[in-house]
């Protein structure tokens, strides 16, 4: 019977013991090196329409329809174009103000009672319940206007605030709840007993010691409501004729040209700048509280 013997990995010929790390080594720094690369490449897949806009509207208007990369020279004229007192802008972003404010507050105020019940009552049908109002929010919106156009008619809230606020807030209440819901269930039982305890009603205890510990989760749906609220436009365009009771996304859309049928191409993107810039400094500046809200809960 022979015997075969086998030569260890770290002694075969031209292999040497520290081969095997500088070679893990090298395809860490690969690996890494493709993470950054498909993550430099997704930022600016996102970011390279608004770069368009932004250089469009810094565009001459005699140079609006150059592809040049960078605006030469750069000019302010679109940007005082768009709230030119014709174009009505200035009054449509203040429609904006309180159509997306007064969303996201009743959006808030129904949510975080609702929420509340659904994750700390026990009552028959609750799943049901949760089930039905996630699924209300899969209704496509375009569907409703018909009816939704024809009601306001009969009960005369053409051309008024709430039928732009009502419609938004049954879009963006489901998410809310069931965002909100899943992040009171993860709290402990024990927190609104020990409150009890030392001598508050069970409605002294949600509004001094839950609400104030949900505060990640409020924060985060509140930011998605007003979102939501302040990009929405196939209502607003369907339920408002009047140019003072536009938003602002509607009014860019109207938006003329000096003799009435040209395309203010450079003064839309600038009004779309202007609309875009809020919402990017609300994100940047609360990102921290937004992260916090979508993963509190993810870990108990």
């Amino acid at each position: 019977m022979s015997v075969t013997t086998t030569t260890p990995p770290a002694q075969r010929p031209g292999r040497s013991p520290a081969a095997v790390p500088a070679r893990r080594a090298r395809a860490d720094r690969v690996r890494g090196i493709g993470v950054y690369l498909g993550i430099a490449a997704i930022v600016v897949y996102c970011l390279a329409p608004f770069y368009w806009m932004l250089v469009s509207s810094l565009r001459r208007p005699s140079d609006q329809f150059s592809n040049a990369p960078l605006p030469a020279p750069a000019s302010l004229e679109n940007f005082l174009s768009a709230f030119d007192p014709s174009n009505g802008f200035a009054r449509a972003l203040l429609n904006s103000v309180i159509v997306a404010g007064t969303t996201t507050l009743l959006t808030l105020i129904v949510g975080i009672f609702a929420a509340y019940a659904l994750a700390r009552l026990q009552f028959r049908g609750k799943g049901p319940i949760l089930a039905v109002i996630i699924a209300t929010s899969m209704f496509p919106g375009i569907t409703l206007l018909v009816p939704l156009h024809q009601l306001f008619v009969d009960i005369a809230w053409i051309n008024t605030y709430q039928a732009m606020i009502l419609p938004s807030m049954s879009f963006a209440l489901p998410l809310a709840v069931w965002n909100l819901t899943a992040f009171f269930r993860q709290m402990p039982f024990e927190l609104e007993e020990a409150a009890q305890i030392d001598g508050c009603t069970p409605a002294q205890a949600f509004r001094r010691v839950i609400l104030p510990l949900a505060a990640p989760g409020v924060f985060t749906t509140a930011i998605i409501t007003f979102i939501a609220a302040w990009n929405e436009f196939i209502i607003a365009v369907s339920v408002i004729n009047r140019k003072d009771m536009m938003t602002a996304n509607v009014i860019i859309s109207l938006f003329t040209g000096q003799y009435g049928y040209d395309q203010p191409f450079g003064t839309q993107m600038a009004a779309g700048v202007i609309v875009t810039i809020p919402l990017v400094i609300m994100v940047l500046l609360f990102q921290r509280r937004i992260v916090e809200g979508l993963t509190a809960g993810g870990v108990k």
